[in-house]
Parts: C-alpha cells; structure tokens; sequence
C-alpha cells in the first residue's frame, strides 16, 4: 500500500492515542502525497509511525478513522464490521420484536463505521454517508448488505446522502430492489407511512422510540401539544396512550398532511388530534392558541431540528432552545408536563440542562427534572467518542 500520509506533529498525538475517531487538520504538521476527497489515508506520527487509517476530507476534521489496529482496510474489514454491528441488533432482538420494525442498523463512530449510518424499516434499509469515503464504497456496502440481511428480509435499499454529502453531487435513490415511493413501519404498534425521498433524516426519527414509548405511558387524561411534530411519531404515542386531545404543530404542510394520514391509519377520522402548520415560537406565544374550546395543555414536547449545527453557532442555538423553552414553561398550568430535547452535537448536557434552568427562572416557574432523556440502545456510543451521544433530552415537571 502505498496511500498518502497524514503527518501527525509532536505532542498532538494524544487523541489519537486514545483512539478518539476524528482527527482535526490543526493536528497535521504536514500531509506527504496528494490525497483527494474521500481517499484512504495512513496517519503517522513524527518518526513515521503508523497510528491510524481513515478517509481524507477537505475539512476542519481532516480524517475520519477506520481502524487504529491495522491498515489493511478492504471489502473484508468491512464486512466484519457490518456482521458485528448487525449481530449486536439481533443480540438485542431488534429484528424479531412483533410491534416494532425500524431501527438503527449503523450508527457511525458507534459501530465504528465514522461517517455511515444505516436504518432498517421493516425490510427497506436507508443509508445514509456523512463522509464522501463512505459515499464512494456505497457499492461494496451494498453487496454485503445484500448477503448479510438476507435472512432477516431485507427487500430494498435506498441511499438518502444527498443532504449529508456536501462535497459532491449525490442523488437520493434506490440502489437495490423494489423501488415503493412510500413504505409502512410499525413502532409500538403504531403504523407510519415513510416517505424516503422527502422524509428528513433517514425518512424518520428512529432515536426517539424509547421516549415515544415514555409518552404512551404518560398520556392517559392529557392534552397534549406535539411541537415540531413533523410526521406524528409522539403524537400517534399520545393517542395510543389514551390522551384526551392531541395538536400537532409543524411548520411543514407536507409533515402535518402525512401526520393526518397517520392518526387516520391508525385512529380513524374521528380521532381527538388536530394538525396545524404553524411556527412554533409563534404558536407558542400567540395567546388563542391556549384559549380555544380545549383547556390549556398540560402535556407539551419540544423536539426541534438542531439549532445549533456546530460550536460557532452554539449560543444562536441556545438563545433559540431558550425562547421556546420559556414560551412552553408559561403555557403549562401547574403540574403540567414538559418534554424538550436538543439533538445539536454541539450542546452538550451540562449547556442543555443550564438553558432549561435559564428558561424556568425566566419564566418564573418551579420546575423539577423527572428524568433524562438519552437516544435508544440501537444508538450505541463509542466510548471513545462522546460526542456521539448527541441526543440530549428532559422530562420535566411545571410547578
């Protein structure tokens, strides 16, 4: 093998001694060869040690490591990764749960696969590159994905990378058989219409399950308020639940059309929910939002797309999770119920936990934490990288 160098400079070693997978272009005294956009690459130290293989990116991460253990990365690397991060799914009983058929399959630097992520929908799997290296060996995957799944069901598979492979240019689309423009999942018992060319993420919120499952547990007598509800996962929660009225609001018409057609899968026509296409400050502050024929909620969630997409923008972001934090507080009546969550990689628990704090004392409320709110066990984390726990999330009593 002869792949271009990444040419560590003394004393930045110590990340990558302790096997952390990202390695910053600060960290680069010098790079020997002339690596391109998703190349393999060797990482060594100032005496020319190797340290580390990865895929090269013309960004602030510079490299994205593969293995610490060996350079031999192939077709076969590969697949005993798949075959471990698939095993770990079934260990869990993923594949055989009767009321539940989507989950996370890959989750990047948590399966030690930085840069892919793969989600299972009930025998459709969505993968999804944030890496061009990743993106480039979609082929290769896709083989061994066919071979691996095989026996679990597995119909179709669709790539959604357009939105997360920046560099070059990437069509969504399916790669391998039935090509269905939308496809139904099930998620403790609920049935969901998938929509993979225009669904966010990979088509859905797959992290959330374990506390869409908390709001089905909670929501019997509630009224509850979905705030950027997108396609009604919590909400469909809420009514299974036995809440006594659901609002769902989103600012996407298309999301709160495919959430209608949600609870009417599930509910019927007559189901006690409402979709509202709104902004959700707005909605939140507006005043006859909380003065119609229903008594105020008592049961809100905030799930937000992530305000603060990295560190530059970090205080932006929180000045955001802020002002709907503080506008949810006011609206709960005492003993009322709030869900927030920040899936933002850059706000870290101990910043989330302070904002939800600021919003309280602005707000002039009392509020007790009833629980944290972590992603799912099918979102493992490396514990060599705790930035992957990137979802953080607060239940909340308003006093």
């Amino acid at each position: 093998m002869n792949r271009p160098r990444l040419v560590i400079a003394p004393g930045k070693e110590k990340a990558i001694l302790r096997r952390h997978p990202w390695i910053f272009s600060g960290a680069v005294r010098r790079i020997e060869g002339n690596p391109q956009e998703g190349d393999l690459v060797d990482v060594v130290d100032a005496r020319g040690q190797w340290m580390a293989s990865g895929h090269y990116q013309n960004e602030s991460i510079i490299c994205k490591v593969l293995s610490f253990d060996t350079p031999q990365i192939d077709v076969d690397f590969f697949r005993s990764r798949l075959r471990s991060a698939i095993a770990y799914r079934a260990h869990l009983g993923f594949f055989n749960t009767q009321d539940t058929n989507v989950f996370r399959l890959i989750h990047a630097e948590g399966d030690y696969l930085p840069g892919l992520v793969a989600d299972w929908y009930n025998g459709v799997l969505v993968l999804q590159a944030h890496s061009v290296g990743m993106h480039l060996i979609f082929p290769q995957l896709v083989e061994i994905f066919k071979e691996e799944l095989a026996s679990y069901g597995l119909q179709s598979i669709f790539d959604k990378s357009s939105a997360t492979v920046s560099s070059t240019s990437v069509d969504d689309g399916y790669l391998y058989g039935p090509e269905p423009p939308e496809h139904e999942i099930t998620e403790s018992g609920n049935r969901l219409l998938i929509n993979f060319y225009e669904g966010q993420k990979t088509g859905f919120f797959v992290d959330q399950r374990e506390n869409r499952k908390l709001v089905q547990e909670l929501a019997r007598r509630h009224r509850v308020l979905n705030c950027f509800g997108y396609t009604g996962g919590f909400s469909l929660a809420a009514l299974r639940g036995g809440a006594e009225y659901v609002e769902t609001v989103d600012i996407s018409r298309k999301a709160i059309d495919l959430c209608n057609r949600n609870v009417d899968l599930n509910y019927g026509h007559d189901a006690p929910h409402q979709g509202t296409v709104a902004d959700v400050l707005h909605f939140l502050s507006a005043k006859e939002s909380f003065t119609s024929n229903f008594s105020p909620f008592t049961f809100i969630i905030l799930d937000p797309p992530a305000f603060a997409k990295n560190h530059r923008s970090l205080q932006q972001g929180l000045k955001g999770y802020r002002a709907i934090n503080q506008r949810a507080i006011e609206a709960l009546p005492a003993g009322g119920l709030l869900m927030t969550f920040s899936c933002s990689q850059a706000v870290s628990k101990e910043d989330f936990q302070t904002m939800v704090f600021t919003s309280a004392m602005n707000a002039g409320r009392r509020v007790r934490i009833v629980r944290q709110l972590p992603h799912a066990m099918d979102h493992p984390v490396s514990i060599h990288h705790p930035e992957g726990e990137y979802l953080k999330g607060l239940l909340l009593e308003v006093e």
